[in-house]
C-alpha cells in the first residue's frame, strides 16, 4: 500500500466570526482568512498574544467552533462540512490537549476512567475491564504511577494533570493533535517536562501538532515552522530557523524582543 503523501492538515481562508453583544454591534471576526499547513509527523507552532485568535483557530479546525467560511482538509476530507457519524469517526483521528488540565477533567471520575472513556466510545477496547487496563498503560506511558488510575484529579499536580490529559488525547490513537497553550498554566521546570513528553510521544506515533502559544521561544524548541498570528490573522509564516533569525514582521520582532533570554537558532 502506497502511503499518504502531502500535507496532514490543509486550512485554507478560515474565517470564524461573533456575533456582537448587542442587535445593533456589528460581528466581531475573530480569526479572518487564515491559511496554513501541517505536515505529517510534524509540528506547526502558531504564536501570537492573547486575543490574536489562536486558539479560536484550534478549535474551528477541530469543529469545536463553527466557521463562517473557509476550508479545513483533514488526509483530503473537509472537516467543516462532515456531520453526525462521519464526524464522530473522524474526532477520533484529531484530538486536543487545553491549557487548563484541571479545567477539561472530570473532578467526579478517576484518572483512569477519563483515560478509558475514549477507549470505550470509539470502540478501541473490548469491554470495560480491558479499557481499564489500557488507560492505567497510557498513564504510565505519560509518566505517572500505576495506582494514578485510581485517583480523582484534585489529588495531583497540575503537571501530572496535564499528563492525564496528553494520555486521555493520545488514547484513540490520533494523527493530529491540536496543543493549545498545553505549558502556559506549569511551572517553568514542569513545562520542560510536558514539551519533552509531547515530543518523545510525536517519535513514538508520528503524531503532528498544531501547537498554539503565546511564547515564541518556547516555540523554536517544537516546531520546525512557525506562523505569527495578531489581530485574527497570519502576518508572517516560515521555517523557524528563518523567522528567529530575520523577522520580516515588526509585530513578530516585538514576540522576539519579549522573550527574556533572546532565542538561538539551530
Amino acid at each position: 500500500m502506497t502511503p499518504p503523501t502531502g500535507p496532514l492538515l490543509q486550512v485554507r481562508d478560515l474565517v470564524v466570526s461573533f456575533p456582537g453583544r448587542t442587535s445593533g454591534e456589528a460581528a466581531f471576526r475573530a480569526v479572518d482568512s487564515v491559511s496554513f499547513e501541517v505536515p505529517r509527523g510534524e509540528s506547526l507552532g502558531l504564536v501570537g498574544e492573547s486575543g490574536s485568535g489562536k486558539s479560536t483557530v484550534g478549535r474551528a479546525v477541530l469543529g469545536l467552533i463553527r466557521a463562517r467560511s473557509g476550508s479545513v482538509g483533514f488526509d483530503g476530507v473537509d472537516v467543516l462540512q462532515l456531520r453526525g457519524e462521519a464526524q464522530r469517526r473522524l474526532r477520533r483521528r484529531m484530538q486536543i490537549v487545553f491549557q487548563d488540565p484541571g479545567g477539561c477533567l472530570n473532578p467526579r471520575m478517576r484518572a483512569g476512567a477519563i483515560v478509558a472513556e475514549p477507549l470505550l466510545i470509539h470502540r478501541i477496547a473490548a469491554d470495560a475491564a480491558h479499557a481499564r487496563g489500557m488507560a492505567r498503560e497510557l498513564l504510565v506511558r505519560c509518566g505517572l504511577r500505576p495506582d494514578a488510575a485510581d485517583r480523582y484529579p484534585h489529588q495531583f499536580s497540575g503537571g501530572q494533570r496535564q499528563r492525564i490529559a496528553i494520555a486521555r488525547a493520545i488514547a484513540a490513537h490520533p494523527e493530529f493533535i491540536v496543543c493549545d497553550e498545553p505549558t502556559s498554566a506549569l511551572d517553568v521546570s514542569i513545562q520542560a517536562q510536558i514539551i519533552n513528553l509531547l515530543m518523545d510521544l510525536q517519535r513514538e506515533f508520528g503524531l503532528s501538532y498544531l501547537f498554539i502559544s503565546h511564547d515564541i521561544g518556547l516555540v523554536q524548541h517544537v516546531c520546525g515552522r512557525i506562523a505569527v498570528m495578531t489581530k485574527g490573522k497570519i502576518v508572517e509564516a516560515g521555517p523557524t530557523v528563518d523567522i528567529l533569525r530575520e523577522p520580516a514582521h515588526p509585530y513578530t520582532r516585538s514576540l522576539l524582543d519579549a522573550v527574556p533570554v533572546a532565542p538561538v537558532a539551530v
